[in-house]
């Protein structure tokens, strides 16, 4: 269907490029027209149920379903965006477009998160306000988002700055302030304990229907101001605390529990932190801390970040035992944490991760009279644990852990003394377990873990319980033996017990102990024994929410003559910040524990010292000179989304329950919630936590009808790239280097490559700038999206991206003639095999669009891509699918072709393709693609497809061209229809 250039034309003579092929001058003329028009059109506006903010077609909400997608709140960062940066906003835009394909209104919005430490730092160095560059930081941000087409409101988006975003925050805080928490209200919702307005808690000490703490025999109206003021405060949300808090004299500032470091130094800029007494706000969140664990179970996130969150706030017993091991170089320790010490009689088997030093001192030969599946092929332990441990090195941690089913590992020809019975337990390796987490070995017990007793059942070793169902409950332990484990914290200890112990000598029993009972007793054997220790997991404190800063909102909050607080009124708020001298904090030598902070706004007398009428005549008060973390902001924006324009609500009611409400539509379930939440596993805890708590107090408060902020949550991996430093460990820029003869030369000289984060520091950074300029904002979107799963880290390999325009110019010469600029599409009617494949990929790819793998999706549109160059016309009928299937990814180059096939109307609102039953599942099978024995991408062809060709279209994967780096492979082994294992090269 195309003609080739002339192979044998001479290299002096130019070629002239076709006028009208798609290269990286007209993407961007291409994307230019079409961002242009969707913003003048309105195309991506929402519509709310009311109110001024309507669709493009100036319509309101009406009964379309709503679809409320979000990115975590950025900081607008001097530097601007990397290549990095943009992951997890493609893949919103990708799934808001598809959709919005679907018929759905959807609410995709961006707003900045603009209070912070690095914009008043930068205003200390160069005497600049903190609004001036964090304003042209915003506009530098928006300006690199919009040139990559993302599909947001516009007129939703708005920074923490902003006045009118200053007074809700203000506002809310002054609810938090103004609540307590009431363990025995109850809730409509079935549950008990709810923030309650602090009214009602001065009517019950008034009425004596509620005991005065301190003031057994003392009515509430006998007690003094200050008294009453100190009672309110032990029972407020948010309070003066008066407990030791976490100073940090090298910031100037104190910190939240949760940016101290386990080193007890701060998160930012690793200081000294001391426990100091200092007057400073509190959040009561300990209050929330049963419902902020319970309320995950109702949660779509990924259950790592729900158990962080369980971690954090939770507090679970434990003990670090210590088990003897007997090593070619001589005994070891192992050491292993178990929450549960009282299953130690139970434990059968240890298993280590493949990094364990115990690994570097295994024996020579196998030991005698152990079963052959326990060598795993291999003729020594040796030769075994290399091999393992060479296949263990080529998958990720989060690798390992998702294929914790497959329970595979060997052992190593070690055993481990139990310390307590003196019984040998063979020591065996698997991925499964790892060095970062932990210990990076586990004292199995088959008979109370599942994944022990699944591990145990494949390599025959011993199961016993030590744990039977209570006395008159139904299970019975005979129906657990022989086929499955007895998981329960709950229970009877049995079998644990002996008459001499492995360290004391005395006897040890268990027997007939709840297991606390039990916990408890072993504990104390392990400490005495000196052979373990009791630990104790994290557990949540309240919330210190004071910072000596300036760039911060200041606490709605002033102080009489008697030192006492009162909130300002509703309608004097916001309380903007004043101009200061000095924006900087004091600090001070940062191993100066006996300090005190000094916050910048209290050298501004005229506004901290001030007179206002706050309901009973003007008075003189003074303000508060702390300002809020940073953390408050973006505590609540998600809301502000809605109508950043209403001046009478934080959230109208009917809107909230229209985008946020319980049930608003059918992802949502009973918490209801933002329907997708993207970002990085970074803020697990922090930002969602606090929002969390947050978004409870007001839903307790009666202001918002649902439960839980963000009801689907989805963790983006990380873009890395190679970094090179040369030989005075100098990074060099990495744009200049060259690759040659196996190595890398900068400059002439060689230098060294290292793989990890982009940054300015490394010299490494790619910008989105560049990518536009050099291919178009649709095939890096593109590239971006198809490197690999979203979850999950990928390479970055900017000689990779020409793959996904070659793709594009493809699709570009099915439609468009490149001399003529004519259309080339036919009007003819697909052949059988056409429509299966095309019905086919039509099912496919809306599959992999609603598990958001756009990756895989990509791959699949490839294929039927593909095929069409293949046939001498293109049917209008197949291409235009196509191009719809595509848009969300690609959407620029995908409106222009629509609009040369004729359509008036942009496809952002065009139908998404249905496919026909009657032409699934027929003449296709899918290919595996495998890149060193790692899953890397899926192919959907014929069953009699030539190997060749199966080997051209796998090689030609993204994901498959990222890691061979721009090499050829070793070796390609093809497997025709179902396999494609690729080695790369060297």
């Amino acid at each position: 269907m195309h003609s080739n250039e002339n192979s044998t034309a001479s290299h002096a003579e130019a070629i002239e490029e076709p006028q009208f092929r798609y290269n990286a001058d007209m993407a961007q003329l291409i994307e230019e027209k079409w961002q242009k028009t969707w913003e003048g059109q309105g195309t991506f506006w929402a519509a709310n149920v009311g109110g001024d903010l309507v669709d493009g077609a100036g319509k309101h909400a009406d009964k379309r379903d709503p679809y409320f997608v979000i990115d975590m709140f950025p900081y607008p960062s001097g530097k601007g965006l990397h290549v990095g940066h943009p992951l997890g906003y493609i893949a919103t835009d990708v799934v808001s477009r598809y959709h919005r394909m679907k018929g759905e209104n959807v609410l995709h919005a961006m707003g900045y998160d603009a209070f912070g430490l690095p914009a008043e730092q930068y205003a200390v160095q160069t005497g600049q306000h903190p609004r001036i560059t964090t304003e042209q930081n915003i506009a530098n941000m928006r300006r690199q988002l919009h040139r990559m087409g993302l599909s947001f409101d516009d007129r939703r988006s708005f920074a923490t700055i902003d006045p009118g975003y200053v007074r809700w925050t203000q506002w809310i805080f002054s609810r938090i302030y103004d609540s307590w928490y009431d363990p025995e209200f109850k809730r409509e919702d079935g549950g008990v304990g709810s923030a309650r307005p602090i009214s009602e808690l001065i009517e019950a000490f008034s009425t004596g229907s509620k005991q005065i703490p301190g003031h057994d025999h003392e009515s509430w109206e006998a007690l003094s101001a200050a008294e009453q003021s100190e009672v309110l405060n032990d029972f407020r949300l948010a309070y003066i605390s008066k407990s030791p808090v976490n100073w940090c004299p090298g910031l100037g500032t104190v910190l939240a529990n949760e940016e101290v470091t386990a080193e007890g130094r701060s998160e930012r800029g690793n200081f000294p932190v001391f426990q100091r007494e200092l007057k400073q706000w509190s959040m009561r969140i300990t209050a929330y801390g049963h419902r902020l664990i319970n309320d995950l179970d109702e949660l779509d996130w990924p259950e790592k970040v729900k158990l962080m969150q369980r971690n954090w706030i939770g507090e679970s017993h434990g003990a670090s035992v210590h088990f003897s091991v007997e090593t070619a170089d001589g005994e070891k320790d192992m050491e292993v944490y178990t929450t549960r010490p009282d299953t130690l009689f139970g434990t059968t088997f240890a298993v280590v991760s493949p990094e364990h030093r115990l690994l570097d001192a295994i024996p020579e030969q196998w030991p005698a009279d152990i079963p052959e599946s326990w060598k795993g092929g291999y003729a020594n332990p040796r030769e075994a644990v290399k091999e393992y441990r060479r296949a263990s090195e080529s998958k990720t941690a989060k690798d390992r852990v998702d294929e914790a089913g497959e329970k595979t590992g060997l052992f190593t020809g070690l055993y481990a003394t139990n310390p307590i019975t003196g019984a040998k337990l063979p020591v065996f390796t698997a991925d499964y377990v790892l060095m970062g987490y932990g210990t990076g070995a586990i004292m199995a017990v088959p008979g109370g873990d599942q994944r022990d007793y699944d591990f145990a059942v494949k390599y025959g070793l011993p199961v016993i319980y030590t744990v039977k169902p209570l006395e008159g409950a139904e299970e019975k332990l005979e129906s657990y033996e022989g086929t499955a484990p007895f998981v329960s914290h709950d229970g009877i200890v049995i079998n644990s017990s002996v008459e001499h112990t492995k360290v004391l000598g005395d006897a040890l029993s268990l027997d007939g102990l709840r297991v606390d009972a039990a916990i408890a007793k072993v504990t104390q054997w392990l400490e005495e024994a000196k052979v373990g220790t009791g630990k104790t997991s994290y557990r949540l404190r309240d919330w210190l929410f004071s910072r000596q800063r300036y760039w911060g909102e200041p606490f709605p909050v002033v102080y009489d003559e008697e030192g006492l607080p009162h909130l300002i009124p509703d309608d004097q708020l916001p309380v903007n910040l004043p101009e200061v001298p000095d924006y900087s904090p004091k600090t001070y030598d940062p191993n100066n524990a006996d300090s005190n902070p000094e916050a910048p706004l209290s050298r501004n007398d005229d506004w901290v010292e001030v007179t206002l009428d706050l309901g009973d005549g003007p008075r003189k008060y003074h303000r508060d000179t702390n300002t809020m973390p940073n953390w408050a902001g973006s505590c609540w924006y998600y809301m502000r989304y809605i109508d950043p324009a209403d001046q009478q609500h934080m959230v109208e009611s009917n809107e909230f329950d229209y985008w946020l409400g319980p049930q608003h539509n059918d992802t949502a379930g009973t918490s209801g919630g933002v329907d997708l939440y993207v970002g990085g596993v970074e803020h697990a805890v922090l930002h969602l936590l606090y929002s969390r708590f947050w978004h409870k107090v007001l839903y307790d408060l009666g202001f918002v009808s649902s439960k839980e902020p963000f009801h689907k949550l989805f963790n983006q991996g990380m873009i890395q790239a190679y970094a090179y430093t040369d030989e005075r460990g100098q990074y060099v820029p990495a744009a200049e280097v060259e690759e040659k003869d196996g190595g890398f030369i900068y400059e002439g000289e060689k230098v060294n490559r290292e793989f990890g984060k982009m940054g300015k520091s490394l010299k490494n950074i790619i910008t989105p700038d560049d990518m536009y300029d050099t291919y178009g904002a649709d095939t890096f979107r593109l590239y971006e999206m198809s490197m690999g799963p979203l979850a999950e880290s990928r390479p970055w390999n900017t000689r990779n991206v020409i793959g996904g325009m070659r793709f594009l110019q493809r699709l570009w010469r099915n439609v468009i003639d490149e001399g003529s600029g004519e259309l080339v599409v036919s009007d003819d009617v697909p052949d059988e095999k056409t429509l299966k494949l095309l019905n086919n990929t039509i099912h496919d790819v809306t599959e992999e669009m609603e598990a958001m793998r756009p990756n895989t999706a990509i791959s699949k549109l490839i294929v039927l891509n593909n095929h069409l160059t293949s046939l001498p016309s293109v049917p209008r009928s197949v291409v235009e699918p196509l191009i719809l299937m595509l848009a969300p990814v690609a959407p620029h180059i995908s409106e222009e072709l629509w609009a040369k096939l004729g359509h008036e109307d942009s496809l952002a609102h065009a139908d998404w393709p249905r496919y026909d039953e009657q032409y699934l599942g027929q003449d296709t099978v899918t290919a595996v693609v495998q890149v060193k024995g790692k899953i890397r991408g899926k192919l959907e062809v014929s069953p009699d497809i030539d190997p060749k060709e199966l080997e051209t279209l796998a090689l030609a994967l993204p994901a498959v061209q990222e890691r061979l780096g721009g090499k050829p492979p070793r070796k390609v082994i093809v497997k025709a229809p179902r396999i494609v294992s690729v080695v790369p090269g060297v």
